[in-house]
């Protein structure tokens, strides 16, 4: 009967004595084997394309690249490696992010040896893992209406920073190079996903939920 291969696993994290503290936390595990080691996001891209790990804990806080943009390129470029977000921070938005580009765990650093390695054999089987902290952060998150004004589109906020400064259709069609018509859909697409009666409604909500700047309307429209 042949033996199954380890895991094999890349650590990423701009501190060195991190990266030889989570080696020595996850030697006593026999199917879990470290293949690599990098300092930052950028350099975690390259040894993927090398190495091929097959589950990477990466950090979130590094400079120059961030750790979801590392694993947001990683998942792109190799679908089959899956990434543990192990991080420091307890932040809503490092989080999403880290969720968002592609992670399948996210745990704090405090995690103890045996949940990780634990986490790191789930990872490999396509489960994920939060940590209980995180998990309340996810939902809490899920059960919070979106903000308002989440879902316009870049056309749609366009016409809407143009309605504020006071440009009428015509002049908003002849800005962005469009037909009056086109124009018409746009307003009427964002006066509806503002739940606005018209544009100087629109305008007021877009000013209480700074969907715009407030230095970017012309007082004469506020009247």
């Amino acid at each position: 009967m042949s033996e199954i291969s380890p895991i094999r696993l890349m650590i990423v994290d701009d501190h060195a004595i991190v990266r030889l503290g989570l080696r020595q936390f996850l030697a006593g595990s026999p199917d879990l084997e470290v293949v690599a080691e990098a300092e930052d996001g950028r350099e975690a891209i390259a040894l993927c394309d090398a190495v091929e790990p097959d589950v990477v804990l990466m950090d979130l806080v590094m400079p120059g690249m961030d750790g979801a943009a590392a694993t947001r390129r990683i998942r792109r470029a190799h679908p089959t490696i899956q990434v543990i977000a192990l991080t420091g921070y307890l932040d809503e938005h490092l989080v999403r992010d880290a969720l968002e580009a592609g992670a399948i765990a996210y745990l704090l650093k405090d995690v103890g040896s045996d949940r990780l390695a634990a986490a790191i054999r789930d990872a490999h089987r396509g489960r994920g893992t939060l940590d209980s902290a995180v998990a309340h952060i996810v939902i809490r998150a899920a059960a919070s209406p979106p903000p308002l004004g989440h879902d316009l589109s870049v056309r749609e906020q366009q016409v809407l920073t143009l309605i504020a400064k006071g440009l009428t259709n015509r002049q908003i069609a002849e800005r962005l190079f469009l037909s009056p018509g086109t124009v018409r859909i746009y307003v009427s697409h964002l006066l509806s996903k503002l739940g606005a009666a018209n544009r100087t409604e629109a305008l007021a909500l877009a000013l209480q939920h700074h969907l715009i700047p407030r230095d970017g309307v012309d007082p004469r429209v506020e009247r």
